[in-house]
């Protein structure tokens, strides 16, 4: 495994895990980065990423968890399971199981797809 990018996911898992989810996007995500959820228009740049996670972030009433498992990295591409679990001021309990596919170039998130149910 590349040692680089498996270091990077274990920090990923803890600050993750923590819901300090600006401060892992500030630290890992390239300024041009290309996030992609399921089959939405993707977001390109880190800023405009930012942006749209402090949108999010702000409707969060409960963070109830995010956990990292099933990790698996051949050469520059990531892959692992998710589980986020979150209550927001509209009252919804939301729950997302998903695979990221990350792409990393010297350290950072190039290109990340989000898949779930």
């Amino acid at each position: 495994m590349n040692n680089t990018i498996e270091n990077a996911l274990s920090d990923l898992k803890t600050l993750l895990g923590n819901g300090q989810f600006l401060e892992a996007m500030d630290k890992y995500l390239d300024d041009n980065v290309v996030l992609q959820e399921a089959n939405n228009t993707p977001k390109v740049g880190k800023e405009t990423a930012i942006i749209a996670e402090k949108e999010l972030l702000a409707t969060v009433t409960e963070f109830i968890g995010y956990d990292i498992k099933n990790i698996s990295v051949s050469g520059d591409i990531s892959y692992y399971e998710a589980t986020m679990e979150f209550k927001t001021n509209d009252g919804q309990h939301h729950k997302f199981e998903q695979v990221n596919r990350t792409q990393w170039k010297d350290g950072k998130i190039i290109n990340e797809r989000y898949y779930h149910a």
